[in-house]
């Protein structure tokens, strides 16, 4: 009986330390805020073979002038994988700072724009009617025809295909 007991209580220990850490496993993810930057490995690695290929460089050239360091690429990949393979916390925080990064590089110009007054909410009348020349203009469109096709239940559905192979 002491034995069953023992048993049990070895197979119920195992249980909860493999549930803990499957719960470890899924939630690595909420350890690290921002965790939802991070893009799939193949995306970094596409990014860097764009960067350092001929046609890449090429185009590099004629636009800055010069070549890009495509080193960041590079790092981001192996972080990237570091992350997915063995959750690296050090690599996936790395990782996230080079996707906020490359964010604010992205953005910098709409944040320092002084020209326009961003908008708190929208306009009053954004969801009025739209005028009268604009609802005749557009009723005989493929748009206003399927629409109306909709709200009364007759759609067809067209059995003809529309793919071409050349």
């Amino acid at each position: 009986m002491m034995a069953q007991y023992s048993q049990d209580k070895t197979d119920l220990d195992h249980k909860e330390h493999k549930e803990a850490k499957a719960d470890s496993e899924t939630n690595i993810d909420e350890v690290i805020e921002d965790s939802w930057l991070i893009r799939d490995c193949e995306v970094y690695s596409d990014e860097y073979n764009e960067c350092t290929s001929f046609k890449g460089r090429f185009h590099q050239y004629f636009i800055y002038g010069e070549t890009l360091d495509c080193n960041q690429w590079k790092r981001d990949c192996d972080n990237c994988y570091k992350w997915v393979d063995s959750k690296d916390v050090k690599a996936g925080e790395a990782l996230i700072t080079s996707e906020k990064n490359r964010r604010m590089d992205r953005l910098r110009a709409h944040y320092r724009n002084d020209i326009w007054k961003k908008r708190d909410l929208p306009p009053d009348d954004w969801s009025a009617p739209l005028p009268e020349w604009m609802v005749k203009r557009d009723e005989n469109t493929y748009l206003a025809q399927k629409a109306k096709e909709i709200r009364e239940g007759t759609e067809t559905v067209e059995k003809e295909s529309t793919c071409s192979i050349m």
